[in-house]
């Protein structure tokens, strides 16, 4: 049952890796420009700090599930694994909010505020980073599912009843 359990967490680590480097890699290489009344308008992934920290989080997480990937799964180390992989979590999960709600008034603007969407202009720009939210979710959801499956198993033998 150990191995099954080992082997379940090294796949939900490594789709875990797949898909920070994913974000990482998508989101760094988008890029799009316009030309609005003679003017070029870039659109980069740097100039918004939002997606800036979401790049960051996911290149750290990934350098950290790698890591980890590459442990002895026997050492003493594994008890602090385990709250490393909350804040990991934690961490893909608020940049991914910061990095939406950019992504949002990109696509849909804020009349209150009288920015005017940009996905009109420049598509390939939101392509990219739509796909690069797309698998910073599928991360999330891993590291979300990692951290379920190790409480249940750390949890598990405290309310085995035994047998008398």
């Amino acid at each position: 049952m150990t191995e099954n359990r080992r082997i379940f967490t090294t796949v939900l680590r490594l789709l875990a890796l797949a898909a920070t480097v994913s974000a990482t890699i998508v989101m760094v290489t988008s890029h799009d420009s316009t030309n609005v009344l003679n003017l070029t308008f870039k659109a980069k992934y740097n100039h918004s700090p939002a997606f800036t920290y979401f790049v960051i989080v996911e290149a750290i997480v990934s350098g950290y599930n790698l890591i980890i990937l590459l442990l002895s799964s026997k050492g003493s180390l594994w008890r602090m694994v385990i709250i490393l992989d909350v804040v990991a979590a934690l961490l893909l999960t608020s940049s991914m909010s910061a990095a939406l709600a950019i992504a949002q008034v990109g696509k849909k603007g804020n009349t209150h505020a009288g920015w005017l969407p940009i996905c009109g202009q420049v598509s390939r720009f939101c392509k990219h980073v739509t796909g690069a939210l797309v698998a910073g979710i599928l991360a999330a959801m891993f590291y979300f599912m990692l951290n379920l499956f190790t409480l249940y198993n750390v949890l598990n033998p405290l309310f085995m009843v035994k047998p008398n």
